[in-house]
């Protein structure tokens, strides 16, 4: 294991970016596998997450496409960072890059804000909105609003993400962690990684769990109205 021990610091980065991660991994997968194997028709997003109804239209396709487009960004930056900093080589282009990620960035929050105004305002949606729904809620929008600061005050994230945070994330895969060159970094660019660990080991236990089931029909087909015929808090619990 390629880390250190010493300053109240050092162990704070050992917890987070290790402890914490394996941690997240390993609740992550074996709470997923567990769900999906005993209660499978929960991977639903109950409410029609996506497009209920041509009223929330907007919002929810903001949220969704600017979640999924950041993540997707992350995913580039850490399966192909060499490509990643070879197309950052150039200043348009790492412009380019840079605005459109911050633009989705904001396109999400807009987005999430408009989902959490969604549930707190409508009594419907209210009704099937659980404790997890709100957590979930919260635990997003720290996250988005950590990750428009750090692209705000400390720039270029694209390149100092595959060129640091990569190589950080590829040791943990291969079972080596290696902090030593996240160490220095700012303490949002930690917090904002540390968000990104809670979440995943929350993942299991909320209804995004519905995105690992074939999600991708949800981001083009018509609208659809959802009545209940029985009392919302029961639908979980049927067959």
């Amino acid at each position: 294991m390629n880390t250190f021990m010493g300053s109240p610091t050092q162990s704070l980065d050992l917890f987070f970016f290790i402890v914490l991660p394996y941690t997240a991994l390993a609740v992550f997968l074996l709470a997923t596998i567990n769900r999906y194997r005993t209660r499978p028709f929960t991977y639903s997003s109950l409410s029609s997450q996506f497009l209920e109804n041509q009223q929330h239209f907007w919002v929810q396709v903001s949220f969704h496409y600017g979640i999924l487009i950041l993540l997707l960004g992350h995913l580039i930056a850490f399966l192909f960072p060499r490509q990643v900093l070879l197309w950052n080589s150039r200043p348009l282009r790492l412009y380019v890059l840079e605005i459109s990620a911050f633009i989705f960035a904001v396109l999400t929050l807009v987005g999430l804000l408009g989902v959490i105004l969604r549930r707190t305002a409508e009594a419907k949606v209210r009704v099937i909105t659980s404790a997890t729904d709100w957590i979930l809620s919260g635990l997003l929008l720290f996250q988005v609003l950590t990750g428009i600061d750090v692209a705000v005050f400390y720039g270029w994230g694209s390149s100092w993400f595959a060129a640091t945070l990569t190589p950080y994330l590829w040791s943990l895969l291969r079972l080596s962690p290696d902090i030593r060159a996240i160490a220095p970094l700012p303490w949002m660019v930690k917090v904002h990684i540390i968000g990104t660990w809670i979440i995943l080991g929350f993942f299991p236990f909320t209804r995004l769990v519905h995105i690992l089931v074939a999600p991708i029909p949800y981001l083009w087909r018509r609208p659809q109205v959802v009545r209940w015929n029985r009392t919302p808090g029961t639908a979980r619990k049927s067959r």
